[in-house]
């Protein structure tokens, strides 16, 4: 059997006579991700009274959303303009690798923003001396760490499958189970790593976010005014909203039967999560922030 070197990303060449269409609106799209993320993160370096733990990991969330984009965005505009781009195998190996362990890191990092919320709001004596300087960068750093080692063995068995026949992948970009479809050799052991791998990355980390928002929202309606209320909301809204969006558009493209009949819808969700959250996230946290209002007047 003949080893191939190469795929195929079929994109979205089906959809004859919108390519040029699509491609203003992802590009529009992908320079709004771009200059939101790249404002926060001026505006948090620059505004003295955003530097504290809440802002910290408001700022990686922002740098870890430019990486997230930019491993899958370009080349899915590249896809709008060609119909059948060429990727090479290392290459795809690459990019699923970088997007796996975004994705984790974005998860990770979203449970230890909702920990912050949830000592700020339920232990607030205590929140200057548990959440300092020293505890925030380790938390960061726990969370880029382990989101790139996450994905390392799943990587390392999916591309030492036999890709010996069909090379096209029907996506805009090299995922999971588009690759795992065009393997000549037995899957069981990748598919059945790929559900450890999303339990553990995945699912534990949103248990935490869940379990911290739960104790969150209990500790909120105990306060017994309304404007302390609104105040102790408002300070974790614009995180919950990301979360929501974000695990809500994940569940739904990687809970989605991946029989042929739905792969096209498959690669139409997909957009949730790799172009449509990633833009709505900066105007959440900028429309919905009073902090980030007032300090990008400033700013400005």
């Amino acid at each position: 059997m003949t080893q191939i070197s190469e795929f195929i990303l079929l994109g979205f060449g089906d959809l004859h006579g919108l390519q040029y269409l699509l491609f203003g609106i992802f590009l529009t799209t992908y320079v709004v991700t771009l200059m939101g993320n790249i404002i926060i993160l001026t505006v948090v370096l620059a505004d003295h009274s955003l530097h504290t733990p809440m802002y910290f990991f408001l700022g990686h969330f922002s740098f870890l959303e430019i990486g997230y984009t930019t491993t899958i965005e370009p080349m899915m505009l590249r896809t709008l303009l060609s119909a059948h781009v060429p990727i090479s195998f290392p290459d795809c190996a690459n990019q699923f690798y970088f997007f796996a362990a975004l994705v984790a890191t974005e998860c990770f990092l979203l449970a230890v923003m909702s920990y912050d919320r949830f000592i700020a709001i339920c232990n607030p004596l205590y929140y200057s001396r548990i959440m300092d300087h020293w505890r925030c960068f380790q938390l960061a750093g726990a969370c880029w760490v382990a989101g790139f080692l996450a994905p390392i063995l799943l990587m390392v068995l999916i591309f030492q499958l036999t890709f010996c026949a069909a090379n096209e992948i029907d996506h805009f970009f090299c995922d999971l189970k588009p690759i795992m479809k065009l393997a000549c050799t037995d899957t069981q052991v990748a598919e059945m790593t790929s559900f450890i791998c999303t339990s553990l990355f995945a699912l534990g980390p949103f248990l935490l976010t869940l379990a911290s928002y739960t104790h969150i929202i209990s500790t909120i309606l105990k306060i017994p005014s309304i404007k302390g209320k609104q105040r102790a909301f408002s300070t974790c809204s614009s995180h919950l909203t990301v979360v929501g969006l974000y695990y809500g558009t994940l569940g739904i493209v990687y809970g989605f039967p991946s029989g042929h009949q739905s792969e096209y819808l498959l690669k139409l969700l997909s957009l949730l999560y790799t172009v449509l959250t990633p833009a709505l996230n900066p105007i959440i946290y900028t429309l919905r922030n009073r902090d980030v209002k007032v300090a990008l007047r400033k700013l400005v």
